[in-house]
């Protein structure tokens, strides 16, 4: 059974083609972001009908298709609520989709798709309740309760980077202070540092790099989004029991140096009961598209359209 798979990020389209399991096309596309809502819509369909035209060729016509994309998002209606990198608010996404591939659409939260990638395919295999938490521009969360991606009552849970952590901190651009994402994203630490050490063009590898060399500033910044974030993480598994957390995004890239320090801080938080275990994402930067492909694949499970 095949199925096409479609991630849209503010920068960039992750594509594949699953059939029978097994990825045997992948591929990648700007999502041309910066030429309007319109434009990104045009580019969806075109990379999905590239996707499909691959799939044929193999012999292997796609039965359904999955499409995740960042923001807010109304999954039962297959709406994009809020994707302001994208452009799109209330954007009937799944129903454009469909109508131009007829084909039956499932539609998605980027991070839950990963989340349930993760569950069923990385490192969350075999445990039923934990956390995947990818920490990179931002700071998100996929709660996977008793197997299944948790949505919350107006679809929003898991907005993990803006739990305040600090009252009357930095504004964030969810319009409070002091949130996760504030401190503890990948942008906040090159931001942060650059502002306090008065340069620019720094990433946040490079801050890293000048911690583990000793440089005091840089040393600051990552303990302070070290903290932030284990704050945000222990108020997640007192509130939730979670089992597991799974780390994914660009810090996690850092291994050991950012794993080891979070493991820690997390386990301090925890007096009273044992610290869930920490581990990191197995999936990388395909793990959205391998979840929207599961998605679609449990549409044709399921029957629906």
């Amino acid at each position: 059974m095949s199925v096409i798979a479609l991630d849209v990020g503010g920068t960039h389209i992750k594509g594949s083609v699953v059939d029978g399991g097994d990825v045997v096309e992948a591929d990648e596309w700007y999502t041309r972001a910066e030429h309007g809502p319109s434009a990104v819509i045009d580019t969806v369909l075109r990379c999905a009908d590239e996707l499909v035209a691959r799939a044929v060729r193999r012999g292997a016509k796609p039965q359904a298709a999955g499409i995740v994309v960042p923001g807010l998002v109304d999954e039962a209606s297959g709406t994009a609520v809020l994707a302001a990198n994208l452009g799109w608010r209330d954007t009937p996404v799944r129903r454009w989709v469909a109508e131009h591939l007829d084909l039956p659409v499932a539609f998605g939260h980027d991070v839950r798709a990963g989340g349930l990638a993760e569950s069923r395919l990385g490192a969350g295999r075999g445990c039923a309740d934990f956390a995947f938490v990818p920490v990179g521009t931002g700071v998100a969360a996929a709660l996977v309760l008793g197997g299944r991606p948790f949505t919350g009552d107006r679809g929003f849970a898991g907005e993990l980077g803006h739990l305040v952590v600090r009252p009357g901190g930095e504004p964030c651009v969810c319009g409070n202070r002091g949130c996760v994402e504030t401190l503890a994203s990948a942008s906040a630490i090159a931001r942060r540092y650059a502002r306090a050490a008065g340069e620019t063009g720094l990433s946040t590898k490079d801050v890293r790099t000048r911690a583990e060399a000793g440089d005091r500033l840089a040393d600051r910044i990552w303990s302070e989004a070290v903290e932030a974030l284990a704050d945000g993480l222990a108020a997640l598994t007192v509130l939730v029991d979670l089992d597991r957390l799974v780390i994914g995004g660009g810090l996690a890239k850092a291994g050991e140096a950012f794993l080891h320090p979070l493991r820690t801080a997390v386990a301090e938080r925890l007096a009273f009961r044992p610290a869930p275990t920490l581990v990191p994402a197995e999936l990388g930067h395909r793990a959205g598209c391998l979840g929207a492909a599961l998605l679609a694949q449990d549409l044709l499970d399921g029957g629906g359209r």
